[in-house]
């Protein structure tokens, strides 16, 4: 029994979000499909995308959420994806608004 909590315990640290940030989310649309989503992390710009109609994935209205950059090959999309969540919520208990595939843009 304590090799199964173990193994438990390691998985569980591996799907545990590994970084959290505030974003302010300056604008969203929808082309071709793609929802895109405009926003900012601290000073850096960044750019949410997912496919409509995919689950979880949510046209965001302007404003501040909380952002969790998944660990590698974790996710929906071949990217580095993020969980979007309300701005004042703890990942480990809330249910996410949307995941996205995540760029940073310059």
């Amino acid at each position: 029994m304590s090799k199964v909590l173990i193994l438990v315990a390691l998985l569980a640290a591996q799907i545990a979000p590994s970084d959290k940030s505030p974003i302010t989310v300056k604008n969203s649309e929808v082309s071709s499909g793609v929802v895109i989503v405009s926003a900012v992390a601290g000073k850096t710009p960044v750019e949410l995308q997912c496919n409509k109609g995919a689950a979880f994935c949510t046209v965001l209205a302007a404003g501040d959420y909380l952002m969790v950059r998944l660990p590698k090959n974790f996710g929906l999309y071949d990217c580095q994806n993020a969980d979007v969540y309300p701005k004042s919520a703890d990942p480990a208990k809330a249910d996410k608004i949307g995941e996205y595939c995540l760029a940073e843009r310059k």
